[in-house]
C-alpha cells in the first residue's frame, strides 16, 4: 500500500515515551541489534534511525526493517480493524481482530482475546439481517477498547471493556461497568472513556438516562496505565430523557467536549453536547447538528469529520461559521458505516456496492488523496481504529540476510 499513515508528529506522539524507556531494553538486546549503522554505537545509531520514516528503513536492510518493528523502536500508525465474513448467511457470528501494516501491506491477526471469560458477541441474526448487530468500540491513549456489544440471547456482551494495548500485544479486562448496556453512545475524550443511554438486559429509563466516565489515566513518564481507585467507573451527569438509547452511536470527542447524536444516518435527529468541565449537557450547535448526516471522527480531538452517506461527500467542520466545510466527494463513499481520523488520514469502512471495505484518505494533500485497503479474503471491515503499530520482539533476533 502506497501512502503509508504516517507522519512526523505521530511518531513524536507515540515515540516520546517509547525513547525514555529506550536504554533499558537495548541493555537486554544490545547484541541483537549491533551493526545499525557500522561504527556508531547501538544507542545513537537507534536515535539516528528514529528520525527517518520506518518505511525507508523497511526497504534498506534486514537490520533495520526488523528495527522499526521492534519495541525499541518509535511505532508507526496502522489499521486496527473488527472483520466479518462476507458470507451474510452465516450465523456463527465469528468476528476477528486484524491489523493492517501500511509498511510492508500485509494483514495480521491480533492475539485471540482471554478465554475467561468467553467472549460471544452476536453479529448477525435472521431477525436483522439487513444489519449488523453492533460491536461498539473506542481508541484512546493508542489502545483498542471494546465497550458493548449483544449476545446470542440479547444481553449485554461485555460486563467490563476488553482492552488491546499494541505495544505489548496483550488484552486485558477494564473495570466492571456499574451497569452493562448495549445500543449506547460511546466515546472518549481528555483520555477518559463515556458510555451513555442504551440498553441493558432489558430496556430500563433509569439506564436509557445514565452515563458512565471511566478515568483511562495513561502516565506520561512510564507508559503505564494506572489502577489504582481511578481504575473504575462513575457516575455523571445523566440525560434528561431516554431518547438516545434508539442507536449505536459513536460519541465525538473535540475541544475539551463530547458530542453525539441519537440516530444514525441522514435521518432526522437530536444532538447533544457534554461539558467534561462543568460536568453538564448543552445543546448541539445547530449549524453542526444540520450537517451531521454520516458517520463522524475528530483527528487528534480538534478537527471534526463527517462522511455524509447519501452524497459521498468528505466534509470539515468550521466552528467560527458552524458550518461543514466541503473537502471532497467519492462514489466509493457513498453508504458509509463507520470512520476513524489519525495520523493526518481518514479511514472509512464502505457500505453499499462497496460494503465492508476501506477506504483510506489522506487529507493533509490538497487534493485530497484516496486509495483502497483489500480486507482479507472471505472478510470485510465492521469498523476500524487508527492506533501504534504492534511490536514484534521476536523480530530482534538476527534473520538470514
Amino acid at each position: 500500500m502506497a501512502n503509508p499513515i504516517h507522519t512526523t508528529a505521530a511518531v513524536s506522539t507515540y515515540g516520546n515515551t517509547v525513547k525514555r524507556c529506550m536504554l533499558t531494553h537495548l541493555h537486554h538486546h544490545r547484541h541483537e541489534l549491533s551493526d545499525l549503522i557500522p561504527g556508531l554505537p547501538d544507542h545513537i545509531a537507534l536515535l539516528c534511525l528514529s528520525c527517518v520514516p520506518p518505511s525507508l528503513l523497511f526497504s534498506v536492510c534486514p537490520s533495520w526493517r526488523r528495527l522499526i518493528y521492534s519495541p525499541s523502536f518509535p511505532p508507526f500508525l496502522s489499521l486496527y480493524t473488527v472483520l466479518s465474513s462476507t458470507d451474510h448467511g452465516d450465523l456463527s457470528n465469528s468476528i476477528q481482530f486484524f491489523n493492517f501494516d501500511p509498511i510492508s501491506s500485509k494483514w495480521a491477526s491480533l492475539p485471540p482475546p482471554p478465554p475467561d471469560p468467553p467472549l460471544h458477541l452476536l453479529l448477525r441474526h435472521p431477525a436483522f439481517i439487513s444489519r449488523y448487530i453492533p460491536v461498539q468500540s473506542v481508541s484512546v491513549s493508542g489502545q483498542l477498547i471494546l465497550l458493548a456489544a449483544t449476545t446470542h440471547n440479547f444481553f449485554p456482551a461485555l460486563s467490563r471493556p476488553l482492552i488491546f494495548n499494541p505495544l505489548n500485544c496483550t488484552w486485558v479486562f477494564g473495570p466492571p461497568l456499574a451497569t452493562p448496556r448495549r445500543w449506547c453512545a460511546a466515546g472518549a475524550i481528555n483520555g477518559s472513556i463515556y458510555v451513555a443511554s442504551g440498553i441493558g438486559a432489558y430496556f430500563s429509563s433509569d439506564v436509557a438516562k445514565s452515563v458512565e466516565k471511566w478515568d483511562f489515566l495513561h502516565d506520561k513518564k512510564t507508559a503505564v496505565v494506572r489502577k489504582g481507585s481511578s481504575w473504575k467507573w462513575e457516575k455523571v451527569k445523566g440525560l434528561k430523557d431516554g431518547r438516545f438509547s434508539r442507536d449505536a452511536i459513536d460519541a465525538i470527542g473535540w475541544r475539551g467536549k463530547l458530542y453525539m447524536v441519537n440516530v444514525k444516518g441522514d435521518a432526522a435527529k437530536e444532538g447533544l453536547v457534554y461539558d467534561t468541565e462543568k460536568d453538564a449537557w448543552e445543546d448541539m450547535p445547530e449549524g453542526m447538528l444540520a450537517g451531521w448526516k454520516g458517520p463522524v471522527a475528530a483527528m487528534d480531538e480538534e478537527v471534526i469529520y463527517v462522511v455524509e452517506e447519501l452524497k459521498g461527500a468528505l466534509k470539515r467542520y468550521d466552528p467560527e461559521r458552524d458550518d461543514w466545510e466541503d473537502i471532497m466527494e467519492s462514489e466509493r463513499l457513498i453508504g458509509a458505516q463507520q470512520i476513524s481520523a489519525g495520523g493526518g488520514r481518514v479511514c472509512v469502512v464502505c457500505g453499499g456496492s462497496n460494503s465492508g471495505g476501506i477506504v483510506v484518505l489522506d487529507v493533509v494533500t490538497d487534493p485530497v488523496r484516496l486509495w483502497i485497503v483489500e480486507t482479507p479474503p472471505g472478510f470485510e471491515a465492521v469498523a476500524v481504529h487508527i492506533l501504534p503499530r504492534m511490536s514484534q520482539p521476536d523480530l530482534l533476533f538476527p534473520v538470514p540476510p
